[in-house]
């Protein structure tokens, strides 16, 4: 190999190491800045879990109905409720909570007081303009809203977001959700039993279409020959009653408020229900409301219903 060819290898070789370099220099910069980039996403994510964790330790809220309270001490968070309306007796920790309201008016000045980081309303059984103005003077309000049995489960998980008890919350829900649908299947396909729920008695008023009760007779297999009328929850007569004729009633009873005026049916006969004593007075404080704890007052109340039809199966035997 003459001169000028050696001076070209090398030529050629600077130029090949110089671009190796080159490459490596770029790989290496670009890997740096991924890595740099990697260092910094994990960073902010560890700097926002302490933020959250700090403001979820510190979280102030103001639980607008006892089934809301139920459900935050369900999840663990009970010891964050600072305010909460009358009726919030369940857990026992719940009584010494102070009060802010009830379902007919609220006290905003005391909820400014507490300066709440979260209010958990009840959108049908909270005065709808004092939820419109904490909503105006800029709080922080959010909805409990269950129509169905199944919406507890939506809540708990929602409530768990709310308040950084998010595995907690998924737990129970799923709990929920297979309690119910196993309820139902149990009794889903039982012999039709008729039965009247009895509300409240002065005025005479039950339940129909997707009133919370009357999902509960659905789960346990009865009907309600009143299911049908317009409202959820209709006010009716004893004569209507009579002429219904169940096989069942059902009178709700309340540790918290007692109906002292409940209908006497010992006194119509000719009612078959009342003939053969088959009267029904489940705890309404429990089964009343959208928390976990009814699913063993809604078991106890198809357990009793079922006791109830086989009565009648027995009859006819």
């Amino acid at each position: 190999m003459n001169k000028k060819h050696k001076t070209l290898v090398v030529f050629i070789s600077l130029i090949i190491v110089a671009w190796l370099l080159k490459v490596i220099f770029i790989t290496s910069t670009v890997v740096v800045s991924e890595v740099a980039e990697v260092i910094k996403d994990e960073q902010k994510e560890v700097q926002e879990q302490q933020d959250a964790n700090k403001y979820y330790s510190q979280q102030k809220i103001i639980a607008l109905a006892p089934h809301v309270v139920e459900v935050l001490f369900d999840l663990g968070v009970g010891s964050k409720i600072v305010a909460t309306t009358e009726h919030s007796d369940f857990p026992e920790q719940a009584n010494s909570i102070p009060r802010v309201g009830n379902y007919a008016r609220l006290k905003i000045e005391k909820i400014l007081a507490y300066q709440p980081d979260l209010i958990i309303a009840w959108r049908t059984g909270n005065p709808s303009d004092d939820l419109e103005r904490l909503e105006q003077l800029g709080l922080n309000v959010v909805y409990s809203d269950p129509i169905n049995l199944t919406d507890i489960a939506k809540e708990l998980r929602l409530f768990g977001k709310l308040t950084g008890s998010s595995e907690i919350a998924e737990q129970k829900a799923l709990d929920f959700e297979r309690k119910i649908t196993a309820l139902t299947q149990q009794y889903q396909n039982k012999q039709p039993i008729s039965v009247f729920y009895e509300l409240w008695s002065k005025p005479l008023t039950t339940v129909a279409q997707n009133a919370w009760p009357q999902q509960h007779l659905e789960v346990c297999g009865a009907i309600n020959p009143f299911k049908q009328l317009i409202n959820d929850y209709p006010q009716i007569n004893i004569e209507q009653i009579i002429i219904a004729n169940p096989e069942l009633i059902i009178q709700p009873m309340s540790a918290g408020e007692p109906n002292p005026d409940a209908v006497d049916w010992q006194k119509f006969p000719q009612v078959t229900a009342a003939q053969h004593k088959q009267l029904l007075m489940p705890n309404s404080d429990i089964l009343h409301r959208m928390s976990f704890r009814l699913l063993s007052e809604l078991e106890q109340l198809c357990i009793d219903i079922d006791s109830s039809r086989n009565f009648y199966q027995s009859l006819q035997n």
